[in-house]
This record gives structure tokens, C-alpha cells and sequence, in this order.
């Protein structure tokens, strides 16, 4: 039987990052993954059917766009043909080189990748499950649960990977569909439909809530719903879906308002369900250890500890965000901690991100959180029509919002829309990591001309003294 200081369970962003910094530590260490739908690569749903095709056919669908309706702004005239197959070729490419990457980090840190199912089977017992059926035990002091998540099911709604898909399914449709339902006005749902929207797709968003992107600053969702309705979005909110019926040609979508009414039918040639994540945690064997998972399939852990001695859990399958670099986070953190250092995340402080166009970023407390708590704060709030590098760019749309705190100046929260906003939120991750003021934002020489000076003006508009809009 194979000892190790460190088993996880688990190979996507969480899972990967602990594995790869426990053999840093120089823990002898091992990582059980079965790969995607059987597959035999790293990465879990992030690298494989998440974050990483997404981006690659959202910046693919993106440059179809601006070629086909904006390079004549710029004196370049050009008449796009969309090649579907090589646009899917290219996703595949770029998935494949990055998990590849994975395999070569494991191998350089000496990560033993255990390739097949794992199962707790008692404590400090693991069980693989591999690829040929076989089953072999290992031991380990700890045990890491990174298993990530899986997307949520609605009732009257089955995914069948066909006419009615889930987040996967919808990154290898085999055509631009016609017409395209998507049910969820989150930030899958928009991301994904908005690469069908670009590629020719007329696409209608149906939200049970009065509101898109629940959790994003209020006005920034405004702002940013108003756009993607220019764009030619159609939304549906306050609105339930109590069925869908697929056929060989399409699905017949029903749909009911939530305050009660009279129901509509809505023909597409394609459904996406996207209402969300649920930790991925059945079949783990946590009974063998005593563990019990809240009634949505989470586990509780303190510092990452579960109510199981040796027994950790990170990422998804815990309370918070599912995001990867929240996961990524706590996989350092983890293994800190069990290596007998300091683990620490400030999860006060983990960004998130909308990458469509224009890009939607946040940290920190929005307004609505700040007002339910009765803190007193201002805000400093810059347009990027006013922002040179923009203008010139023909990319003027949003605008980057700043809340610091009344009396101390201490940023409180930072919120974007705009042209590459994901890359530039992590200056206020930072100056929020030091708690910074916004003069210390307003105060820092930014280069010029860029998109940066925003964020450098709206930091002085916490104060009034903005001077470029």
C-alpha cells in the first residue's frame, strides 16, 4: 500500500495548485484525478470544458465581431467568413497545450498523478478506482477534497448535450444556432451566449430574478444589461422556466412570470441551462470519516480542516465563490497549513470577473452591502469616454467606480465595466491587500496614454478632485 504525506482528490485549478506546492515543500504527494468525462488530462472543468474554451471562443467571437462590424471604423475593410470548425480547432489547441502544462509541473515538483476515481475509504485510506476497472489502495497523514463542482440541474429541464445543453455542451454546439435560449442571467450564461451572439445567434436570456449578475454592483448591472441589449441580447427577467421540450429541430421553451400569469411558449434551436454550480461531493466515501455535507452538498471546514482529523477540503466544494483563483488560493493555503506554516486568504479580497465586451470586474463591497451595513462611504466614479487611450481605441463604454470608506479613506471596494478591465482589477486587489486609501491610488503615477488612468482618476474622484472628466 502507497504512503504519502498528502493525497488529493482532485486535478482542477484547486487540486493542481496543491499538488504542485505540497511537492514544492518537498511533502511526498499525490493527485487522483479521472480526467473529464473520462478523459485523460488535468485541469478539471476549469482548463478542460470552463474558464479556458470559454475565454479561447470568447476572444475568438470577439475578433469575428470587430472584423465584421467595427475594422471599417478604423479604415479597414474586410468581409469575415466564419470558419466554425478551425474556430473549435483552435479551442481544442490551446486547452490540450495547457493541460499538457499541468503533466509537466507534476512531473517537475514530483507529483505523482494516480489517474482514476478516488474515494475516501476510511481515515487516511484512499481508494483509486482506474481507468481498466482496477482498484488500489494508498495511505496518506492528510487527505485533500478538491473535487470542484458541476453545473445545476432545473426541474423540466433535461440536458441531453443536444438540443438542450449545459456550460459544456454549449462550447461545442456543432452549428451557430438560429435562435438560442439561455436560462440564467449569471455570468456562464452571459459569457457563453454572448459568443453565439457574436457568431450570428439571436440570443434570449430568461432570469427568475428582477435583475442580471446577482452580486454585481447594482448600477454597474444596469449599465451593464443596457449593453448587452444594444448588443441585440433579449431578457426575459422575473421569469420562470417550467419546461422545455426538445425535438430532432429544436426546443419549445415554457416560460411563466414569477409574480404569476399567464404562460408563453418560446421556440429556439437551441437551450442553455446555466443557473448555476453544486459542489461535487457524492460518492467521495465521507461517511467513512464521519463527514456530512450541508443539504446543498457542501462541506463545512475551519481553515480548510473538515470535522475529520487529516481530512481537508478546498475550492468549489466549500462555502464561498466557485472561482478558480479562489480555490488556487486556498490550495496554497492548505498545504501551508499542513506543511506547519501560516495559510492565509483574504476572501474579502478575491476578484471576479465578466468576460464579455464590454468586460465587467469587481472587488470588495458593493454599494447595496455597504448601505445594508450602515458604513458611511464615498464614491469616486470616472467614464471611459473620458479616458483618452479608450477614446482612441473606440472602446468608451463604462466606467470604473471607487468606495472608500468616509472617515479613513481605506478603499472599500472597486468596481468596473469596460475594455480589459479583468486585467486591471488587480490593482485594487493590491491596494486593498494593503489597505490602501484611494489618495494612495489617486497619488500613483499611471502611464499615459492607458486605460489605467481611470482607475487612477476615479480613486481621485473619491475625494472631487477628478480632472480629466
Amino acid at each position: 500500500m502507497a504512503q504519502y504525506d498528502v493525497i488529493i482528490i482532485g486535478g482542477g485549478p484547486g487540486g493542481y495548485n496543491a499538488a504542485i506546492r505540497a511537492g514544492q515543500l518537498g511533502l511526498k504527494v499525490a493527485c487522483v484525478d479521472k480526467g473529464i468525462d473520462g478523459g485523460s488530462t488535468l485541469g478539471g472543468t476549469c482548463l478542460n470544458v470552463g474558464c479556458m474554451p470559454s475565454k479561447a471562443l470568447l476572444h475568438a467571437s470577439e475578433m469575428y465581431d470587430a472584423a465584421a462590424n467595427h475594422f471599417s471604423e478604423l479604415g479597414i475593410e474586410v468581409t469575415p467568413k466564419l470558419n466554425l470548425t478551425q474556430m473549435m480547432a483552435q479551442k481544442a489547441t490551446s486547452v490540450g497545450q495547457l493541460t499538457k502544462g499541468i503533466e509537466f509541473l507534476f512531473k517537475k515538483n514530483k507529483v505523482e498523478w494516480l489517474r482514476g476515481t478516488g474515494k475516501i475509504a476510511g481515515p487516511g485510506k484512499v481508494e483509486v478506482t482506474g481507468p481498466d476497472g482496477a482498484v488500489t489502495a494508498h495511505e496518506a497523514k492528510n487527505i485533500v477534497i478538491a473535487t470542484g463542482s458541476l453545473p445545476s440541474g432545473l426541474p423540466g429541464v433535461a440536458v441531453d448535450q443536444g438540443r438542450i445543453v449545459d456550460s459544456t455542451g454549449a462550447l461545442s454546439l456543432p452549428e451557430v444556432p438560429k435562435s438560442l435560449v439561455v436560462i440564467g442571467a449569471g455570468i456562464i450564461g452571459l459569457e457563453l451566449g454572448s459568443v453565439w451572439r457574436r457568431l450570428g445567434a439571436q440570443v434570449t436570456v430568461i432570469e427568475f430574478l428582477d435583475r442580471i449578475t446577482p452580486g454585481m454592483d447594482a448600477e454597474v448591472a444596469k449599465t451593464f444589461q443596457r449593453s448587452l441589449t444594444k448588443q441585440g441580447m433579449v431578457f426575459k427577467l422575473s421569469s420562470k422556466v417550467t419546461g422545455a421540450k426538445a425535438s430532432k429541430k429544436g426546443v419549445s421553451v415554457t416560460v411563466e412570470p414569477v409574480a404569476g400569469g399567464a404562460a408563453e411558449t418560446i421556440e429556439a434551436d437551441y437551450v442553455l441551462l446555466a443557473i448555476g454550480r453544486k459542489p461535487y461531493t457524492e460518492g467521495l466515501g465521507l461517511e467513512s470519516v464521519g463527514i456530512t455535507p450541508d443539504k446543498r452538498g457542501f462541506i463545512e471546514t475551519d481553515h480548510w480542516k473538515t470535522s475529520a482529523p487529516g481530512v481537508w477540503a478546498i475550492g468549489d466544494v466549500t462555502l464561498g465563490p466557485m472561482l478558480a483563483h479562489k480555490a488556487e488560493e486556498e490550495a496554497v493555503a492548505c498545504i501551508e497549513t499542513i506543511a506547519g506554516k501560516a495559510g492565509h486568504v483574504n476572501y474579502g479580497i478575491i476578484p471576479s470577473v465578466v468576460y464579455t465586451s464590454p468586460e465587467v470586474a469587481w472587488v470588495g463591497k458593493t454599494e447595496e452591502e455597504l448601505k445594508a451595513e450602515g458604513r458611511t462611504y464615498k464614491a469616486g466614479k470616472f467614464p471611459f469616454t473620458a479616458n483618452s487611450r479608450a477614446k482612441i481605441n473606440h472602446e468608451t463604454e463604462g466606467f470604473v467606480k471607487v468606495l472608500a470608506d468616509a472617515v479613513t479613506d481605506e478603499v472599500l471596494g472597486a468596481h468596473l465595466i469596460g475594455p480589459s478591465v479583468s486585467e486591471m482589477i488587480g490593482e485594487y486587489c493590491v491596494a486593498m491587500e494593503f489597505r490602501a486609501a484611494s489618495e494612495d491610488v489617486a497619488r500613483t503615477c499611471h502611464p499615459h496614454p492607458t486605460r489605467s488612468e481611470a482607475l487612477k482618476q476615479a480613486a481621485m474622484g473619491v475625494e472631487g478632485w477628478t480632472m480629466q472628466a
